[in-house]
């Protein structure tokens, strides 16, 4: 126990927790404010969608399979110069926010899109038929009726994005990846290495506890 509070104090495992939690947090919000609207434009923009435009959603699916296509390492190197102009540096965690933002919105954009097409297609055309405008199908239809399904999507994305600090934690962003893989495998120091992936594991397994408990207690087939 003695050993490890040593441990625990002498590489701040309190502080890179934080930056951690930090460089999970935000770039979802970010992401989010981006990739929901961009996944919602894809499925009404889609042939079955309630305004049909090929040669929009062909642009969106592109531009969405690209963000998907690069590795998150290359993409965090080729965001260096744009981070330091942005923010006048490209190391710490509040820098490694900029590319984990950008890499999660076309992640974020699919698993937005796979759950508003879980929308019945019955609803919709009764929508359409009573006369609701655009904007309510999308706000009281497939937000509403997904929204379970939105929660978990929620879940998928803060997980991979905290594997995505893992990463940027390597190349200078700090966090309990920084500690696992510079301060622990490199120097040899499991001991490191292993509490900092405990302390991951256990951020992940509270995400997806948290969040699944809250998509139960919303979904109307759950409620009584």
């Amino acid at each position: 126990m003695d050993k490890f509070i040593q441990i625990w104090g002498e590489f701040n495992f309190s502080l890179e927790t934080y930056n951690t939690l930090l460089m999970t947090i935000v770039p979802l919000v970010f992401a989010y404010v981006i990739g929901l609207p961009l996944g919602i434009l894809c499925v009404i923009s889609d042939k079955n969608g309630i305004r049909p435009n090929k040669i929009a959603n062909n642009i969106l699916n592109v531009v969405v399979n690209l963000g998907r296509s690069i590795p998150f390492i290359i993409l965090l190197v080729m965001l260096i110069p744009f981070t330091r102009l942005l923010l006048n540096t490209a190391i710490g965690p509040w820098a490694a926010s900029v590319p984990l933002t950008i890499a999660c919105i076309p992640f974020i954009a699919r698993v937005v899109e796979q759950s508003l097409k879980e929308v019945d297609q019955g609803v919709i055309d009764a929508s359409i038929s009573m006369g609701a405008t655009d904007f309510q199908i999308i706000t009281r239809v497939y937000l509403v009726e997904t929204i379970p399904s939105l929660i978990r999507g929620v879940a998928i994305s803060a997980i991979a994005l905290v594997g995505y600090t893992a990463m940027a934690g390597a190349v200078g962003a700090g966090g309990l990846g920084h500690i696992a893989i510079n301060q622990g495998f490199f120097r040899n120091n499991m001991s490191v290495a292993f509490i900092a992936c405990i302390l991951i594991v256990v951020i992940v397994q509270v995400i997806q506890i948290s969040l699944e408990f809250t998509a139960k207690k919303v979904d109307k087939k759950n409620i009584k």
